[in-house]
């Protein structure tokens, strides 16, 4: 597994590469607003240092799997309702994504990030990848 941090060219090139690929990839460019939206998030909560990488290029994301990629305000949301999720045995971890039948992903303090193997927050998680880096090389 990958375990590379993101930096902000590699996740520009990878917008570029996901926008010349086949359709269905919608894909929001950060803003001021949407910064404004990450620092607040950061102030709430502890935030993988990835994750805060990722929301300085892109809002949010609709991949052609049908996965979205969640903006920043809305994981704050989530938070201030919900709390952190909890996965045995790992840090804690943020909610930051989700498939169209709605099953979560969450990236943890480590970096890793896990899938909830059925549309339940209190259900297993799985392993999906070992950074937030694998994660966005598997959408490809």
């Amino acid at each position: 597994m990958t375990e590379e941090r993101l930096d902000v060219e590699w996740v520009r090139g990878w917008c570029e590469r996901m926008e010349a690929g086949p359709g269905g990839t919608a894909l929001v460019r950060a803003t001021e607003e949407s910064h404004r939206a990450t620092d607040a998030l950061v102030e709430l909560t502890p935030v993988p240092s990835d994750l805060t990488t990722l929301y300085w290029v892109l809002a949010e994301a609709r991949l052609p799997d049908g996965r979205s990629v969640h903006p920043a305000a809305t994981v704050a949301a989530r938070f201030r309702e919900h709390g952190e999720i909890e996965i045995p045995g790992e840090e804690p971890a943020l909610l930051f994504a989700t498939t169209p039948d709605g099953h979560a992903y969450a990236l943890s303090s480590s970096g890793r990030v896990w899938r909830a193997t059925s549309p339940s927050l209190t259900g297993q998680f799985d392993l999906e990848a070992g950074s937030l880096r694998e994660f966005l090389e598997l959408r490809r």
